[in-house]
């Protein structure tokens, strides 16, 4: 497996919070493994969050149940966002977060462009693996994260 591939949640994890959910696997090494919910909006908005109460509002997705203190994102825009890491072909996880959030309440950036995180999934070394052949996840090599 490497970054840049979706998994699906198969049926072994219905009534867990994984339950119809797709993950963007954003890296994976010999520590292990690290992804993004792409397909549960988080309830509140960007702007709902009192440290961006005075930006546009802009949705916000689960990430996942890990480091749920903190945002995160993925973007196709490195020519705006300088600092993030190059996941596969023109997508890439983090940069200059204060650089997004400017570009976002100026309108430059949209949903096309990013997608902001509360929380990452993470799995130690060969978890992910071990979970896949237990047949909780299917892996899937394309997908969509950004909106149309």
């Amino acid at each position: 497996m490497k970054p840049g591939i979706f998994i699906n949640s198969t049926a072994l994890l219905d009534d867990s919070v994984f339950e119809s959910t797709v993950i963007f696997i954003t890296e994976y090494n010999e520590n292990g493994a690290m992804g993004f919910v792409v397909n549960k909006v988080f309830p509140r908005k960007l702007n709902e969050l009192e440290e961006f109460r005075q930006g546009m509002p802009f949705p916000l997705y689960e990430g996942g149940p890990v480091d749920q203190e903190h945002l995160f994102f993925i973007h196709q825009r490195p020519d705006l966002i300088e600092g993030g890491e190059h996941v596969k072909d023109n997508i890439y996880v983090g940069g200059d977060f204060k650089t997004a959030v400017l570009y976002i309440n100026t309108g430059i950036l949209t949903a096309k462009d990013i997608k902001v995180f509360i929380g990452y999934c993470g799995w130690d070394h060969k978890e992910l693996n071990d979970e896949i052949a237990e047949g909780s996840w299917e892996l899937v090599f394309s997908g969509k994260i950004f909106e149309d």
